[in-house]
């Protein structure tokens, strides 16, 4: 008994990543993380299964049009709170907690700044993001009303109480990690997500409270998980407890994390901005000629929209490995572990291409007969149009699941070197081919506006956006990485630990 309490004991202990068997060690780091993935996935997996069977298609179409708005923001402040650690973990593989000391404290009054600031914007623009979907309210078209109606309370919960959640807990996340610390933040994910559950049963089912309730219960569980990782943070390690004279920073120290958190949130946020095109570019099939919505459940909102569900479950695992090597990478910057570094990259590259040929099969074998409709959506919600909708999608996507994940892996390795903005040029890479593929080829391909009498090939094209995206800036982020993973040594890399703070 006291040898297992001893072995749980020790998953509460940071990992250095500058030593032991990198792969022995990277593994141990990601399984918290890949668990925590999981666990974030399963936040919204819940509130889309409890919706799916207790709302009607309006409110499901409502939902999964407001979802991409929503981490339009949410994204942003997950890249920047990311971007923002990459200091504190380069310093802790150097050992200068000073450094360490001065960036957390840095991290926390941007992260107070930006979620001012965040908060305010997202919320004026509410109704502006809505009619980029092409969702007003109507009087004539009771269905649109109804899909606006439900996006527009979504978004309204979501901005005012979860960018502030979600922008502390994904910065104290970030700087647990950056000590080699993983299994902190996935076990107060994890009480977050099983409270999350209680309360979206509790609001939605008993209260009847319906979408405000599922997106308040989720404001609640990730407001305490943010609250309970910072009281133990500081508490666990004084590393990073600042005193008055580590207040004491110069303007090159904070724009330096500026310059790292920043392309980053934009990156991300870019990412979602060509998401939100491409369901601008669906939502139509869903209306007739005359302007209003097709009544018999918006087959390719809905269809489109619960592939992408599945999508971003099987991205959890790419976006976990990515997420390790962040800490990885700039550990060993600091710590100047360059062959380290190498090997790690190495390794890194053929376990991402293992994951993603396993993901590609489990998604395929998922498409039979749409089994995964029916585990986010109740049976009356589900049609040959949805499935045939969703299959399409994921049909066309799943193929080029290996350059996505070689996207999850560089940008970063390479934001982990310090050069982050070569995943902000990626970024926009893909919102231009998202544009230019959505906004203009398939009125061509169709020969007319796009409606509901327009050609299934037209969708078709549109679902071809995301891989001819992910290859371009697979290339982008790609390259420059084994570039400069290669060229390192301790001639070529400047130590940027000594920044004068």
């Amino acid at each position: 008994m006291v040898n297992v309490f001893q072995k749980f004991k020790n998953l509460f202990h940071p990992i250095d990543l500058t030593k032991g068997k990198i792969g022995t060690s990277l593994f141990l780091f990601l399984i918290p993380i890949v668990l925590s993935q999981i666990f974030q996935q399963i936040y919204s997996l819940t509130d889309s299964i409890i919706i799916g069977q207790n709302l009607n298609a309006n409110q499901v179409a409502g939902i999964n049009d407001a979802v991409p708005l929503a981490f339009l923001v949410l994204g942003f402040v997950q890249g920047t709170t990311a971007g923002f650690s990459v200091i504190l973990s380069r310093a802790f593989g150097a050992k200068d907690f000073s450094l360490a000391r001065k960036s957390v404290f840095v991290q926390i009054i941007l992260s107070i700044i930006f979620v001012f600031i965040l908060t305010i914007a997202s919320f004026f623009l509410i109704d502006f993001l809505l009619s980029f979907l092409k969702l007003t309210p109507s009087q004539s078209d009771p269905n649109m009303n109804e899909i606006y109606q439900a996006a527009k309370m979504y978004l309204t919960i979501i901005f005012l109480g979860g960018v502030v959640s979600q922008m502390f807990y994904n910065m104290i996340s970030s700087i647990l990690r950056a000590l080699g610390d993983s299994f902190v933040p996935f076990l107060f994910l994890v009480l977050s997500t099983l409270l999350n559950i209680g309360l979206d049963l509790l609001f939605i089912v008993v209260f009847s409270w319906g979408i405000e309730g599922s997106a308040i219960a989720t404001v609640i569980s990730q407001s305490l998980a943010a609250i309970g990782a910072f009281i133990y943070a500081f508490t666990r390690y004084p590393q990073i407890r600042f005193q008055k004279e580590d207040t004491k920073v110069s303007f090159s120290f904070v724009w330096e994390h500026i310059r790292l958190g920043v392309p980053l949130g934009l990156q991300y946020s870019i990412t979602y901005i060509g998401v939100i095109v491409m369901q601008a570019a669906v939502i139509p099939f869903d209306i007739l000629p005359d302007g209003t919505s097709v009544v018999s459940n918006n087959p390719f909102q809905v269809g489109y929209g619960v592939s992408n569900k599945l999508g971003g479950l099987m991205m959890v695992f790419m976006s976990s490995l990515g997420t390790g090597m962040l800490s990885f990478i700039s550990q060993n910057f600091g710590a100047k572990e360059y062959k380290r570094i190498q090997r790690g990259f190495r390794l890194s590259l053929i376990a991402m291409t293992l994951i993603c040929i396993l993901l590609m099969t489990i998604t395929l074998l998922l498409t039979i007969n749409g089994s995964y409709q029916y585990l986010f959506l109740s049976k009356d919600n589900i049609t040959e149009g949805s499935i045939l909708t969703g299959n399409t999608y994921l049909y066309i996507c799943v193929p080029f699941y290996i350059p996505l994940g070689y996207i999850y892996l560089t940008r970063n390795v390479i934001q982990g070197l310090e050069k982050p903005f070569y995943p902000l040029i990626g970024g926009f890479a893909e919102l231009i081919i998202r544009v230019v593929v959505c906004g203009f080829l398939p009125q061509i391909l169709n020969g007319g506006p796009i409606n509901s009498e327009a050609s299934f090939s037209a969708y078709a094209l549109i679902c071809w956006a995301d891989p001819i995206t992910w290859v371009v800036s697979a290339l982008i982020v790609f390259l420059p990485s084994v570039v400069y993973i290669r060229r390192l040594n301790s001639k070529t890399i400047t130590n940027l630990s000594k920044i004068d703070s």
